[in-house]
């Protein structure tokens, strides 16, 4: 994680968790979800935030864990639904979490706060996170042009989709996407991929 929206995340996590839980709720979200996600499969939401995704797939069939690298952001996680599982892990190390041991991995605009340098083997790792015919959901804010940073000194990274595409060649390609979020307003690229079983 880029060290400045870090340090912005965990200076103002009470005032980030409160504007996300404020939001719309992110229905598009929740249907491609249920859409692609396998019912019932262990779950992993990396780069969780204050936890508001892990309460809604816990809440409709995906048993889920939150990752995310903001202490600030995690102790408000768990403030808000203490029943849940919170843990530290930063990408692209995800330190603790074993290769092929979730049915489902979420990371939900979090790759674009990310150097550059570190968004492909971040995508690498979180692919492998995934059991062989698991789903890996990506999303990232939509940057034209540089990067640049907001008023709170977030790293946004402009990159091109290939950069990621080429992280999941070896996958099966389920959604490819540039939208605008019901929930932030903002355009961002959604890319869903199913980890190839070699069984199969």
């Amino acid at each position: 994680m880029d060290r400045a929206t870090l340090a912005a995340y965990d200076k103002d996590a009470a005032a980030f968790a409160q504007d996300w839980h404020d939001q719309p709720a992110p229905r598009d979200l929740q249907e491609i979800v249920a859409r692609f996600f396998i019912k019932g499969g262990a779950t992993a939401d990396i780069g969780c935030g204050s936890g508001r995704e892990v309460a809604w797939l816990n809440a409709h069939g995906f048993p889920a864990e939150g990752h995310d690298a903001s202490e600030g952001l995690l102790a408000e996680a768990r403030a808000r639904y203490p029943a849940l599982r919170f843990a530290h892990a930063e990408l692209p190390a995800l330190s603790g979490l074993a290769s092929g041991s979730f049915d489902n991995v979420l990371c939900e605009t979090v790759i674009m706060h990310l150097d550059r340098a570190l968004i492909a083997p971040s995508v690498r790792r979180m692919l492998e996170l995934v059991k062989p015919g698991g789903v890996l959901y990506l999303s990232w804010r939509v940057t034209a042009g540089d990067d640049a940073r907001d008023a709170h000194g977030r790293l946004y990274a402009a990159f091109d989709a290939a950069l990621v595409r080429t992280e999941l060649a070896a996958a099966e390609l389920l959604l490819d996407a540039e939208v605008v979020s019901a929930s932030s307003g903002k355009v961002i690229h959604r890319l869903i991929a199913r980890r190839r079983d070699p069984a199969s």
